[in-house]
């Protein structure tokens, strides 16, 4: 079984928020899975396709970012799930709107989602999807930055980013994450170089 968190904070405050850009990434897999997602154990929304082991549970948690760990390891452990199986999809502000990055394991990088899991899984050895949500101002406290909704015009870019990561989710699911970090993220460093200063490095 795979385990696929989108990570966000619950409650219509923080609906379409920059920082909850894993749920709607999740919402768009449930959306393409024909799954509705139900009250669950480890007070998380899930809602679950396939059988035997290629089955996958979709999560969204239902704590704050900063407990998503609570979460994620008790489904872990009720369902039997090791930690490379176990995909999270979440916000960086450090990547331009838009961009994706994935990558096997890692640390937290900041992100107090990440740090959360980190903590009750007791490692750092599962796959994550980072969604570029910019910097913004960068005189603007960074809470207040990832709290806020998408201005109007960047919308188109949020909704093909959001796209784009639900098919890297599906390449993961379908053949690993290798094969989605070769897919996605050299796709996305030749599809936008004006957009991302690493590109040219």
């Amino acid at each position: 079984m795979k385990l696929i968190v989108g990570l966000g904070n619950p409650g219509r405050r923080y609906q379409a928020t920059r920082h909850n850009i894993g749920f709607a990434v999740a919402d768009e897999l449930a959306r393409r899975a024909n799954v509705v997602f139900e009250h669950g154990r480890a007070n998380a929304l899930t809602g679950r396709w396939g059988l035997g082991p290629a089955s996958v549970l979709l999560v969204k948690p239902l704590t704050m970012m900063n407990l998503s760990g609570e979460a994620v390891a008790g489904l872990a452990q009720f369902f039997k799930i090791d930690p490379p199986d176990i995909l999270v999809v979440a916000d960086d502000v450090n990547l331009p709107l838009g961009r994706l990055r994935l990558r096997g394991r890692g640390s937290a990088g900041g992100h107090n989602g990440f740090r959360s899991i980190i903590g009750m899984l007791g490692t750092e050895e599962f796959p994550r999807l980072r969604v570029g949500v910019g910097r913004g101002d960068p005189r603007r406290e960074l809470a207040d930055h990832v709290l806020a909704r998408f201005d109007d015009d960047e919308r188109p870019d949020v909704e093909a980013s959001v796209a784009r990561a639900a098919d890297a989710v599906d390449v993961f699911i379908a053949e690993g994450i290798e094969a989605a970090m070769n897919r996605f993220n050299r796709w996305e460093a030749q599809a936008a170089p004006a957009r991302d200063p690493e590109s040219a490095s």
